[in-house]
């Protein structure tokens, strides 16, 4: 359960969270429409759905916790763990790129997709720590 009482969070982490609110609000824009394509190269083969309904599954995703990230700052912690979840379970995307060595968002050598991979958990974090979702979890464990 999440403490009603959360921790404050910096102006640094509100901006940072606000930003990645806004990125993945474009990010799920692209899914729906201008970079659908390249979204799709991602799209593990082994997945057993349509590569397109995961795009615009994933892009409508996107574009919820986008929202939320802007629009619902009091829910500011579970949505941490939901974003940082959610980078989490597109991470096989990015490594059935790599695997397949697809070319998309100009990721076009081996290189510069595996350079990519190393991205992702850096995500993982700026989702924990601009929504003091982390720090929530360490102040629990303490007492």
């Amino acid at each position: 359960m999440i403490s009603p009482t959360a921790p404050t969070v910096s102006k640094l982490q509100t901006l940072f969270r606000l930003l990645l609110g806004v990125i993945l609000i474009i990010a799920g824009l692209a899914h729906l429409t201008w970079a659908r394509e390249e979204f799709l190269a991602q799209v593990p083969a082994w997945l057993p759905l349509d590569g397109d309904l995961v795009v615009l599954l994933s892009g409508l995703v996107e574009l919820l916790l986008g929202a939320a990230l802007i629009g619902l700052p009091r829910y500011r912690i579970a949505l941490g763990w939901t974003v940082a979840a959610f980078f989490v379970a597109i991470f096989p995307g990015n490594i059935a790129q790599y695997q397949t060595g697809s070319d998309a968002f100009g990721l076009n050598s081996d290189a510069a997709r595996a350079i990519r991979l190393l991205f992702q958990p850096l995500l993982v974090a700026w989702a924990l720590w601009a929504t003091g979702a982390w720090q929530a979890w360490r102040d629990r464990q303490r007492g």
